[in-house]
């Protein structure tokens, strides 16, 4: 069945497009109001603009592309499923919650608090994430490959998280997280994947203070540290081959780190058995 087209109108108040289904919009503007595409399927929406709050919420089955979210469609897309979207702007916070099946591809987030919570099945490529706390907060079967984020506290409670050709400039990134791997990337900041399980880093480079403690099944190859990471590994079991040069190494459990140099190796009194961690210069 052809889909229905709604094109070059503006729809305001409460609920305008409620319950609409196998319909294309094309230059469509939702302006004040709430929940201007509501309880939906099947829906494309290209060079629309979305002014209103909670634009898009329980619609199963949608395509957006070249459509701009402006900074009043706060909490714009949430309880959706199967949805891409391409070619986007976002302007609002809070955009994309309790989903599952969610593709975005060439899309820049320019207020990206509290984005992306407890999506079920998310893949990613070319987005740019800025401003903002916590995006990536309970998510699982992620993947990822290009992003450009300066989000703060990103990827907590994650699970099943494949990263590619990101550069991150956080804090406090990938914690309590569970089976992570990422490739060709730089991560800057402090306290990178702490808690965390069965976390994997393949030519990456890290930036910041205290990375990697107190995480288990730990995996570094061919990666590089930065001068200030100090103090790093505390209580991991970890095996890492690290490129150049390492400030610091504080307390590692169990495992082995090998390094072309180490500028010091630290031990204290609450350095946790076994504690028969192998270090070594290369």
């Amino acid at each position: 069945m052809d889909k229905k087209i709604i094109k070059d109108k503006s729809f305001g108040g409460e609920r305008p497009l409620f319950g609409i289904s196998n319909t294309r919009l094309e230059n469509v503007t939702i302006t004040e109001g709430e929940s201007g595409i509501k309880c939906c399927h099947d829906i494309e929406a290209d060079k629309c603009t979305f002014i209103g709050k909670y634009p898009w919420w329980h619609v199963d089955g949608s395509l957006i592309t070249n459509c701009h979210f402006t900074p009043g469609s706060r909490s714009a897309v949430w309880y959706s499923r199967d949805m891409i979207m391409r070619d986007s702007v976002i302007d609002a916070p809070k955009l994309f919650r309790e989903m599952h099946n969610l593709t975005l591809e060439n899309v820049t987030i320019n207020d990206a608090d509290e984005t992306f919570w407890n999506i079920h099945g998310l893949k990613i490529k070319n987005v740019a994430l800025h401003n903002g706390t916590y995006p990536f907060m309970y998510c699982d079967d992620v993947y990822i490959d290009g992003l450009e984020c300066d989000s703060l506290y990103v990827f907590q409670y994650c699970k099943n998280v494949e990263v590619h050709n990101a550069r991150i400039t956080t804090k406090d990134s990938f914690w309590e997280c569970e089976n992570v791997t990422i490739y060709d990337s730089t991560i800057e900041g402090e306290y990178l994947a702490w808690h965390s399980k069965n976390v994997r880093l393949v030519n990456c480079h890290i930036a910041g203070e205290q990375p990697l403690c107190y995480t288990e099944g730990l995996v570094l190859e061919n990666c590089t540290f930065d001068a200030a990471c100090d103090r790093a590994f505390e209580d991991s079991v970890v095996i890492a081959d690290i490129r150049g040069h390492i400030t610091e190494i504080k307390n590692p459990r169990s495992g082995h780190i090998i390094a072309d140099s180490i500028g010091k190796i630290t031990y204290d009194e609450f350095v946790k058995a076994p504690n028969d961690c192998l270090v070594s210069v290369r």
